[in-house]
């Protein structure tokens, strides 16, 4: 667990500053979220169906997305899963039982619970994790979805990253109740509050919480208690809105990969030569990915029109046609790395 964390937040800081240097358009971090990330995929199965939202990269990671997978697509490269049509961070894999990372909050949630019902149905012995912000609870989403969940007893496993901010919007500003957890009780569904930043803590009770939405046949939810240390994408300055010490001390008083090492070195599994090595060979291997990504040349322009209908309608093949033409007309306006 602690390896994949590290992985996780060393993944972060290079793809965050490849953005930076205009090398792709757009990223996400989970800094200060990565035990909540591994912990939970560490006390899954790999026959759980797990829905995220954005900030969940390290369950994929855990589940074995290698590192060139995860630079593919942040790259939109010819052999990115999404061929190229999704924002970075929108990672998916069939493969995996990861389903497709949306930016529209909270809609994953009505279909994590319908999966769920479905597994239900068919006497699966698996369950369905979803995740999601506490933005995503003031959403009608996720309430029609934890009723439905409650009323034909799935088994679904939310799981609620209370970070403190929906972008820049304080908790303050989006509810008067106690937290998340109260909600869930509401709706009549067992919930528990965790410290997010304790590996430990998220391990054990996503684990009792497998038993239970299975053995039981019922939805559970897990409020996790953390703070977004990073900004919320690389478009936001999160210092406009918070203090940038307040951000400074969650980075370094309640870092949970430093806490989780701290504890590791006191039972003497690691060493200070472990660590150097670890964090010297993930980021040669990121370094050597992201280098193996840029070169690799982008999907074609058919990608743009396949995939959504069995037979495409006149009206899509003709703007194949028109685009076709549009980049013979001005060749010089379209990148010289897509294949026409």
């Amino acid at each position: 667990m602690y390896t994949e964390m590290v992985t996780l937040q060393t993944m972060d800081n290079i793809f965050y500053e490849a953005q930076r240097q205009g090398r792709i358009s757009f990223y996400v971090t989970s800094i200060g979220e990565e035990a909540i990330n591994i912990a939970s995929a560490a006390a899954l199965r790999f026959d759980d169906l797990v829905f995220p939202q954005y900030r969940e990269p390290g369950v994929l990671l855990w589940r074995g997305f290698t590192l060139q997978e995860f630079a593919n697509q942040c790259f939109g490269n010819r052999d990115d899963y999404g061929k190229g049509r999704q924002m970075p961070i929108h990672y998916g894999s069939n493969k995996l039982n990861y389903f497709t990372v949306s930016s529209t909050i909270a809609t994953q949630i009505p279909h994590a619970v319908g999966a769920a019902y479905s597994l239900k149905m068919d006497k699966k012995d698996a369950c369905v994790v979803t995740y999601f912000g506490d933005g995503g609870t003031s959403e009608g989403d996720f309430h029609a979805a934890i009723n439905f969940a409650a009323v034909r007893e799935a088994p679904v496993i939310f799981i609620c990253r209370n970070n403190g901010w929906a972008i820049s919007t304080p908790t303050s500003d989006q509810f008067r109740s106690d937290g998340i957890v109260v909600r869930g009780q509401a709706y009549g569904v067992r919930s528990i509050r965790v410290d997010g930043n304790d590996a430990l803590a998220m391990y054990s009770s996503v684990q009792a919480a497998r038993v239970m939405a299975i053995g039981e046949q019922r939805p559970i939810l897990i409020e996790a208690l953390t703070y977004r240390a990073g900004h919320h994408s690389t478009s936001d300055d999160s210092t406009k809105y918070r203090p940038a010490n307040e951000i400074e001390w969650w980075r370094t008083a309640r870092d949970p990969v430093s806490r989780l090492r701290k504890w590791i070195e006191s039972n003497g599994w690691w060493s200070e030569e472990a660590e150097s090595e670890l964090r010297s060979n993930v980021r040669k291997q990121l370094l050597h990915a992201i280098q193996v990504a840029e070169k690799v040349e982008k999907p074609p322009i058919s990608d743009l029109f396949t995939d959504v209908y069995d037979v495409p309608p006149s009206n899509l093949r003709e703007q194949e046609m028109v685009l076709r033409e549009t980049i013979k007309r001005y060749p010089q306006e379209y990148p010289g790395d897509v294949p026409v």
